[in-house]
């Protein structure tokens, strides 16, 4: 898009402030916020005892990049860990919280919302594949992962197309339904 999308006025908000409010008012336990270390996403006016902030000075090597200092930071005692990501202002704290039950009801290593058909984010890992998550690289995320555990895959139908929203272009951003 050539900007900062994150900072993108969305309401009353930016992009990014609806996308972490879903995660900070859902029953997430702790929240690492990382940010590329450009001064464009501000979040200091955020205050929430569940957030972290944390820098990620190589961010131009990929999503990789993002992932494992978040990864870094997270309490080492947490079951799961949940990949969100910063443009996605349609989800819904329902959503979130209906992953997370589905995580400790399933018993199921990777948590994924699907609505009508398509998979999305946020997506919920166990602790046991931090390890994989740690050697990604480049601009990815958890599909790998996902590729290789089928078996392990628990998918939560939900109602909310935000899971399968985000704003990656102009058009994205100015027809949100």
């Amino acid at each position: 898009m050539g900007i900062d999308k994150l900072s993108l006025p969305w309401g009353k908000k930016t992009v990014f402030e609806y996308s972490l409010d879903a995660l900070l008012r859902s029953k997430v336990k702790e929240v690492i916020v990382v940010l590329s270390g450009r001064t464009e996403t501000k979040v200091d006016h955020i205050k929430d005892k569940k957030m972290k902030i944390v820098i990620n000075p190589h961010y131009k090597k990929g999503m990789s990049t993002s992932i494992r200092k978040g990864l870094q930071a997270i309490d080492p005692g947490n079951q799961g860990i949940l990949i969100a990501l910063g443009d996605q202002p349609l989800i819904k704290k329902r959503t979130v919280n209906a992953l997370i039950n589905a995580f400790k009801k399933r018993k199921r290593g990777i948590i994924i919302p699907s609505f009508q058909g398509g998979k999305g984010h946020p997506v919920i890992f166990h602790r046991k594949y931090k390890k994989e998550l740690l050697q990604l690289k480049g601009d990815v995320g958890g599909k790998s992962i996902i590729e290789r555990h089928p078996e392990d895959v628990g998918m939560v139908q939900v109602r909310s197309e935000g899971v399968v929203r985000d704003i990656d272009t102009w058009k994205d951003y100015k027809n949100p339904n």
